[in-house]
């Protein structure tokens, strides 16, 4: 039995082992591969004038209608306005960049809106697709709570039912 648990042992170490070489191996290959991604991403925030008017009520758009999805998430009805709203924002993200990338100059001190929309990705529709997201999750959580409600009432219904049956 000692001669078993020693094997035991011995296997144990040896996969604890391998699997900390395994995952410190990975996770070196991680770092080393997305350290230009970071490099890039810093570089994006910093080429960005974030004093200029137009960024700041950008900014404050997104903050305001965060704000209202989260004031509103009982309502399930003007949730769902606001989560079509946000992916009409999204679907019309390329029409918007033209726009915008053809009248830059009367509004923004540089050109960030390059032919592939990166920009109004990043500032546009990712925080219109956070919103989104946060929306259909309190969707599916309100979803859920009705259902155990209906369950509840079906059980009671159901109880009440056999109770007057019996009487």
């Amino acid at each position: 039995m000692s001669q078993f648990m020693e094997e035991l042992k011995s296997a144990m170490k040896e996969h604890i082992e391998f699997m900390s070489d395994l995952v410190e191996r990975s996770s070196g290959e991680l770092r080393t591969g997305l350290q230009p991604a970071v490099d890039i991403f810093i570089g994006f925030f910093h080429a960005i004038d974030w004093k200029e008017p137009w960024l700041i009520g950008l900014i404050s758009f997104h903050v305001a209608l965060l704000l209202t999805t989260i004031l509103s998430r009982k309502n399930i009805n003007f949730q769902m306005c606001l989560f079509l709203v946000a992916l009409a924002g999204v679907y019309f993200a390329e029409n918007i960049n033209t726009i915008l990338a053809s009248n830059w100059k009367s509004f923004a001190g540089q050109n960030y809106f390059d032919p592939r929309g990166i920009f109004l990705s990043v500032l546009w529709s990712g925080p219109l697709l956070i919103i989104s997201i946060i929306v259909l999750v309190n969707t599916l959580f309100s979803l859920c709570q009705l259902m155990v409600k209906w369950k509840r009432a079906e059980l009671k219904h159901k109880a009440r039912a056999a109770r007057n049956k019996q009487e």
